[in-house]
C-alpha cells in the first residue's frame, strides 16, 4: 500500500516537480486480487452480444426412420434414391449434416449482476495496486525511468488538444517507454477474429485519468495502448484489464484531489457514493515475520521442540489385544473381563465334573458287561 503522506506533482512540459498533493486514502485500501478477478469476470460478461445457430439448421431435409426389421439403426434417414445422400442418417447430432446437440438460443442469460459493494471494493483494490511500483512492473509496464508511482501531472494536461502535445507530455514524464512497448508488441490475432474486424492485438499501455475533459480525450485517443477515463466513472475493466491488478495510471492533479471526495476514507463517508466508506485492512501491520519475531510475542511462546525436550516416540498399541491400553480407554472393561474369566472357569469345572461322571459310568459298564442285572443294581446304588 502507498503509505507516504504526499505525492509529487510534475509539470507536463518537463520532469520537474511542480508541487505536492495529499495521498488519497483509496491508495491505502486492501488489495484483494480474488475480488478483482471475480468482479472483472462478471462485469466483462455484460457487453456480450447474443448469438445462436439457426433454428432450422440440421432439419432442412426430408427424413424418416425406417423402423425395425432392417438390421439398421432407427435414426431418421433421408428419403429418395439415386444419390449418395439417400439413405444417410439425418437430424441427429452424431450425423453428418445434422443439428448440434442443445442448439444455442438468443434468450440465454447473457448479463450477470454483481453486488455494488463488491464492485466498489474491486475498484478500490485496483487503485491501491496501481500505486505500488512492484505490482505495476509485474504486470509488464515499463516504468524504470518514471520519477514516481503513482504519476501525477499538473492540470495543464487536461487542456491538451493535440496528439503531438500528448506524446510530448508522455515523453517528458518518461512514460513513452511504455507506449513503445505497446507498439512493439502489436501482432496479428490468431483465429477467426482476423475476419471480424479485430485483426490485430495490442498490449495495454498507460491509463490517463482526468477530472474535466477539455480536449484530453481527443488528444490521447489515437496513441496506441493509451486509454483515458474520468475519475468520476472509473471502470474495473480499465483499471485491471484481464482481472490483473497493477495498471500504470497517469493522474491529473484535479483527478487525484477528487479521490477522497469520491471514495471517502476509512472514517469519513464518501460525498458521492451513498453510505459508503473505504474498506480497511484486517491487520494494521501485515508484516507477519516482524510480528512473530517481536519481543511481545516471543516472550509468551513455549520453547521450540528439540531432540532433548521432545517427548520420546512411543509405539501405538492395539487396545483389542493389550488389556492395559483397553482399561485406560474403558475402565469397565476390567469388570467385563473378570466376569468372562470366572464364567470360563466355571464352565471348565462343570465340564470336568461331567467328564468324571461319564468316566465312572463307562468303567462300571465295562466291569459288569456280562452281568446286566448287577450293572443295573450298581447304577441304582
Amino acid at each position: 500500500m502507498a503509505a507516504r503522506p504526499t505525492i509529487s506533482v510534475y509539470s507536463a512540459a518537463g520532469a520537474e516537480p511542480a508541487g505536492t498533493v495529499v495521498t488519497p486514502a483509496v491508495f491505502r485500501a486492501p488489495i484483494r486480487p480474488d475480488i478483482v478477478q471475480f468482479v472483472h469476470t462478471n462485469v466483462a460478461k455484460n457487453k456480450r452480444q447474443p448469438y445462436a445457430v439457426s433454428k432450422e439448421a440440421g432439419h432442412q431435409t426430408s427424413a424418416i426412420s425406417w423402423g425395425t426389421g432392417r438390421a439398421v439403426a432407427r435414426i431418421p434417414r433421408v428419403s429418395g434414391g439415386g444419390t449418395h445422400r439417400a439413405g444417410q442418417a439425418a437430424f441427429g447430432n452424431m450425423c453428418r449434416g445434422g443439428r448440434m446437440f442443445a442448439p444455442t438460443k438468443t434468450w440465454r442469460k447473457w448479463h450477470v449482476k454483481t453486488n455494488q459493494n463488491q464492485k466498489r471494493f474491486a475498484v478500490a483494490s485496483a487503485l491501491a495496486a496501481s500505486a505500488l511500483p512492484a505490482l505495476v512492473q509485474a504486470r509488464g509496464h515499463k516504468i524504470d525511468k518514471v520519477a514516481e508511482v503513482p504519476l501525477v501531472l499538473d492540470a495543464s494536461v487536461e487542456k491538451i488538444t493535440k496528439t503531438k502535445d500528448a506524446v510530448a507530455a508522455l515523453k517528458a514524464a518518461n512514460a513513452g517507454q511504455d507506449v513503445k512497448r505497446v507498439v512493439d508488441t502489436k501482432k496479428l490475432r490468431a483465429g477467426k477474429g482476423k475476419l471480424r474486424n479485430r485483426r490485430h492485438k495490442v498490449r495495454k499501455g498507460p491509463l490517463v485519468v482526468y477530472d474535466k475533459d477539455e480536449g484530453i480525450v481527443k488528444a490521447f485517443r489515437n496513441i496506441p495502448g493509451v486509454e483515458t477515463a474520468s475519475v468520476h466513472s472509473l471502470n474495473i475493466l480499465q483499471l485491471a484489464p484481464g482481472g490483473h491488478v497493477g495498471r500504470f495510471i497517469i493522474w491529473t492533479q484535479p483527478a487525484v484531489e477528487k479521490l477522497d471526495q469520491i471514495f471517502g476514507t476509512t472514517s469519513t463517508p464518501s460525498e458521492v457514493k451513498k453510505d459508503y466508506t473505504l474498506p480497511f485492512p484486517t491487520m494494521a501491520l501485515p508484516d507477519l515475520p516482524r510480528i512473530i519475531n517481536s519481543d511481545e510475542v516471543q516472550s509468551v511462546l513455549k520453547p521450540a521442540q528439540t531432540a532433548h525436550n521432545k517427548r520420546p516416540h512411543s509405539q501405538r498399541k492395539n487396545p483389542l489385544r493389550n488389556i492395559g491400553v483397553l482399561v485406560r480407554l474403558n475402565p469397565y472393561a476390567l469388570v467385563t473381563r473378570r466376569k468372562e474369566i470366572l464364567a470360563e472357569r466355571k464352565r471348565a469345572e462343570d465340564k470336568d465334573a461331567r467328564k468324571k461322571v461319564v468316566d465312572a459310568k463307562r468303567a462300571a459298564k465295562k466291569a459288569y458287561s456280562g452281568k446286566s442285572g448287577e450293572f443295573v443294581k450298581l447304577l441304582a446304588e
